[in-house]
């Protein structure tokens, strides 16, 4: 995937299902955004801080947001509030909802993850690397796997293409 976004703070989920599509799906209550955008240090950016994070990062915005829409080229306006709705728009918009086979982005933070090699130590929580694929973020350190939360978010997925 090559498009890149930029989501605004009220769509905090919505970065949740692009990452886990594999889009490098920045959202600006992000601990990383005054890093990126170098625009502002507040946890909740200006709308003058987010349009110029949108256009020197060459991200896509998606916003609720009128206004701020207005002003960035190419933004994409969500009018709904509901996950599976915003998912919906995007999709008829043309944009490829799909899992990959292999996630390449930690749902938490946007990190890119790698492939967990088998004895490699993991967390309690997680399943075993040798008898199931996961990942690991090289950002935050989450570990992800295939398991009921994605097969959830496959059939939200599959649901809003209908």
């Amino acid at each position: 995937m090559s498009e890149r976004f930029l989501l605004d703070a009220m769509l905090g989920k919505l970065a949740t299902y692009l990452r886990m599509c594999g889009y490098d799906a920045a959202y600006v209550l992000d601990r990383d955004v005054a890093e990126e955008s170098d625009t502002e240090t507040e946890a909740d950016p200006s709308d003058d801080a987010i349009a110029t994070w949108a256009e020197q990062s060459d991200r896509t915005l998606l916003t609720r947001d009128v206004d701020l829409a207005a002003r960035v080229d190419e933004a994409v306006l969500l009018s709904s509030r509901d996950v599976r709705e915003q998912l919906r728009t995007l999709h008829l918009a043309g944009y490829e909802l799909t899992l990959e086979a292999q996630p390449r982005r930690c749902s938490t933070c946007n990190g890119e993850l790698r492939a967990v090699a088998a004895g490699e130590s993991l967390p309690a929580y997680a399943p075993d690397p040798g008898e199931t694929d996961c990942w690991r973020c090289r950002e935050c350190g989450q570990v992800f796997w295939r398991g009921s939360h994605w097969d959830d978010v496959a059939a939200t997925l599959a649901d809003v293409k209908e």
